[in-house]
């Protein structure tokens, strides 16, 4: 069993940045795919990012070159940096980890990100 808390989100101005962290408890991350997703009011949850047990990575193409998931091992935490934000990403963030980077087994509570144009 793993746990997962999202950290980081927050209000900011468009063109601006924010770090997100996914702290996990139960089990060591490395042993599994972490993967970020949002979901703003009314549409549904979208993929953003995952990186996989290897530290492969993968991106949305809305937010490729302007996020960067990572995981640090010893801390136990996945990071997602946020760089050159839009409106358009403001949403609900979730963490989420599964034995792949196409099967996800736990959820966080998920983070409110806030962009103002």
């Amino acid at each position: 069993q793993v746990q997962l808390v999202e950290s980081g989100g927050g209000l900011v101005q468009a063109g601006g940045s924010l770090r997100l962290s996914c702290d996990a408890s139960g089990r060591p991350l490395s042993d599994y795919a972490e993967g970020w997703f949002r979901q703003a009011p009314g549409k549904k949850r979208e993929f953003v990012a995952s990186i996989s047990w290897s530290g492969d990575t993968y991106y949305a193409d809305s937010v490729k070159g302007r996020f960067t998931i990572s995981r640090d091992n010893a801390k136990n935490t996945v990071y997602l940096q946020m760089n050159s934000l839009k409106p358009e990403d403001t949403a609900v963030y979730y963490c989420a980890a599964g034995p792949s980077t196409s099967s996800w087994y736990y959820w966080g509570q998920g983070t409110q990100v806030t962009v103002s144009s």
